[in-house]
C-alpha cells in the first residue's frame, strides 16, 4: 500500500469536513437577517404596539407586516445569503443567479406538487370564475420544502459561479460570457432542481416531517440531544446545519398567515406549543458561561488578573446581554477539553430540564437579555420565573465547577499559561482561543466561527 493510498481517506475526510463547514457558515448570513424580521414583528404584536399595548393598531399592523415579509421570504433569503457565503469571491452576479435560480425552482417545483395527490393541498386553491370553481396554483403560497429549497438552491447557485464566472463564449455571444452567464445557466439549474425535488419530496419530505415530528415530541429526551449536539459541533463550526433544522424546518402550526415551520418562527407565529427547545439556551448562555468567565479571571494569577478581568468581564457581558457566546467557549475549547465536555453535558441538561418542566421562551437572534425582555410577556412565553432561577444555579455551577477543574489540573487558561510564555495578559490578542473567537479568526480543523446566535 502506498503512502498515497494511506493518505486518501483522510484527505477525503478533511474535504468533506471542509464543504460542510463552509455550508455552515454560510447559514449565518442569511439568518442573521432574524433580528430584524424578530424585532419587527414582535412589536408589531397586540401587547406591543397594538391594542394591549400602546394603542397605536395601526402603526402595529405595518410593523407586524414588515417583519411578516421577511419570515415569507426566508426561503428566497436562504438561496441569496447561503450562495454569497458558499461562493469563493462571490460577487453581486452570485445573489443574482441565486434569485433566478430560486424563482424557477419555485415555480417549476409548484406546478410538479400540484399533479401530488400529498401536496397539492399545499400549493393549490379554490379560485371561482363566472360561478364556476376550478382549482389553481397559488404562486404567492410558501413552497413545501421551505427553506431548504432555498440552501439547496444557493449551494447550486455558488457552484455554478466558481464554475463559470470566467467562461469565455464564442465572439457573438461574447456578451453573455463571464458572469452574466451565470445566472443564466442558474436558470436552466433551477428547473432541472424543480423538476427533481417534484419527484422526491413527496416521499423525502414526507420521512422529514415524521423525523421532525419525533424529535420535537420526544421532549426533554429530544431537547437535551438538541443541546449536546448543538455544542458539540461549535469547534467545527456545523452546529449551524442542525440550528436550521430545528429552528425552520422540525415542526409545523397554522398561523393566521399560514402554515409556519421550525421552532424560531413557530413561536413567534404564536403558537403555544413552541419555545421549549429554545428555552434551556438562556440559563446557560446569560448565566452559566459568564459564571466560567468569572471562574477563569479569578483563577489566573493575581498579577495577570487585571487584564483577564478586562477581556472576560467584556465576554461575559456579552453573553449576557446578546448571547453570543465564543468569546468565553474559545477561551477554554482548545486548552481545557475537558471543561468543554462538562459545558456540552451541563447544556444538554438544562435543555432537558426546562422542557420537561413546560418552560417556553424563544429568540429571534439569540438566548440573551434583549431577547428575553423582548418576549417576556409573548402570550406563549411559559415558566419564565424557573427560567431565570436555572439561570441562577446555573451561574454558581458554571463557577465552582470550572474554579474546581482549572486549579485542581492546572488548566491554561487565560492568564495561566507558562511564565515563559506569550500570555493573555500582556496581550489579549496573542491569544490563539480568544482570536479563533474574532470574524475570520480559527484555528486549524475549526470553521474559523464568526460570533454567532444562541448556539452559535
Amino acid at each position: 500500500m502506498t503512502a498515497t493510498t494511506v493518505d486518501s481517506a483522510p484527505r477525503r475526510g478533511s474535504s468533506a469536513l471542509a464543504v460542510l463547514q463552509r455550508i455552515g457558515r454560510s447559514l449565518m448570513l442569511p439568518i442573521a437577517v432574524l433580528p430584524a424580521a424578530a424585532l419587527l414583528l414582535r412589536f408589531g404584536q397586540a401587547d406591543m404596539l397594538g391594542a394591549d399595548g400602546l394603542g397605536w393598531d395601526r402603526v402595529a399592523e405595518i410593523v407586524g407586516e414588515a417583519g411578516n415579509a421577511l419570515f415569507a421570504a426566508l426561503p428566497l433569503l436562504f438561496a441569496v445569503g447561503v450562495a454569497i457565503g458558499f461562493a469563493k469571491k462571490s460577487d453581486g452576479s452570485t445573489a443574482l443567479a441565486a434569485v433566478v435560480g430560486y424563482l424557477v425552482f419555485d415555480r417549476v417545483s409548484k406546478i410538479m406538487f400540484s399533479h401530488t395527490d400529498e401536496l397539492q393541498g399545499n400549493v393549490l386553491i379554490t379560485k371561482v370564475t363566472d360561478g364556476a370553481q376550478a382549482q389553481v396554483i397559488d404562486w404567492g403560497a410558501k413552497n413545501p420544502t421551505d427553506v431548504l429549497g432555498g440552501i439547496l438552491m444557493g449551494v447550486i447557485a455558488a457552484l455554478l459561479y466558481q464554475r463559470y464566472y470566467r467562461i469565455k463564449l464564442p465572439t457573438w455571444l461574447a456578451f453573455f460570457g463571464g458572469r452574466r452567464f451565470v445566472p443564466i445557466i442558474t436558470a436552466v439549474a433551477g428547473l432541472a432542481l424543480g423538476i427533481v425535488i417534484g419527484f422526491v419530496w413527496p416521499v423525502f419530505g414526507s420521512w422529514l416531517t415524521d423525523f421532525g415530528n419525533w424529535i420535537t415530541g420526544a421532549g426533554a429526551a429530544g431537547a437535551g440531544v438538541y443541546g449536546v449536539i448543538n455544542r458539540l459541533l461549535l469547534p467545527f463550526g456545523l452546529h449551524h446545519i442542525p440550528n436550521s433544522l430545528i429552528w425552520f424546518v422540525f415542526g409545523d402550526y397554522q398561523g393566521p398567515d399560514g402554515v409556519v415551520h421550525g421552532e424560531i418562527n413557530r413561536y413567534l407565529a404564536g403558537d403555544p406549543d413552541a419555545g421549549g427547545f429554545l428555552a434551556g439556551f438562556f440559563p446557560v448562555l446569560m448565566f452559566g458561561l459568564p459564571g466560567a468567565a468569572l471562574a477563569i479571571w479569578h483563577s489566573a494569577p493575581k498579577h495577570r488578573r487585571p487584564a483577564v478581568g478586562g477581556i472576560m468581564i467584556s465576554a461575559a457581558l456579552t453573553a449576557f446581554i446578546t448571547g453570543v457566546t465564543e468569546p468565553i467557549e474559545f477561551a477554554f475549547m482548545f486548552v481545557a477539553p475537558v471543561l468543554y465536555v462538562v459545558h456540552v453535558i451541563l447544556t444538554g441538561i438544562s435543555m432537558a430540564i426546562l422542557e420537561a418542566a413546560g418552560a417556553q421562551l424563544g429568540f429571534g437572534f439569540s438566548a440573551g437579555l434583549i431577547d428575553l425582555l423582548l418576549n417576556a410577556r409573548k402570550d406563549n412565553t411559559e415558566g419564565l420565573l424557573l427560567i431565570l432561577g436555572m439561570g441562577v444555579l446555573y451561574f454558581f455551577l458554571y463557577y465552582f465547577i470550572f474554579r474546581f477543574l482549572i486549579t485542581k489540573f492546572n488548566f491554561a487558561t487565560p492568564g495561566r499559561e507558562p511564565e515563559g510564555e506569550e500570555s493573555v495578559a500582556a496581550d489579549p490578542a496573542a491569544s490563539p482561543e480568544l482570536a479563533a473567537s474574532e470574524p475570520g479568526g480559527g484555528k486549524k480543523g475549526t470553521a474559523g466561527t464568526q460570533d454567532a446566535p444562541a448556539g452559535g
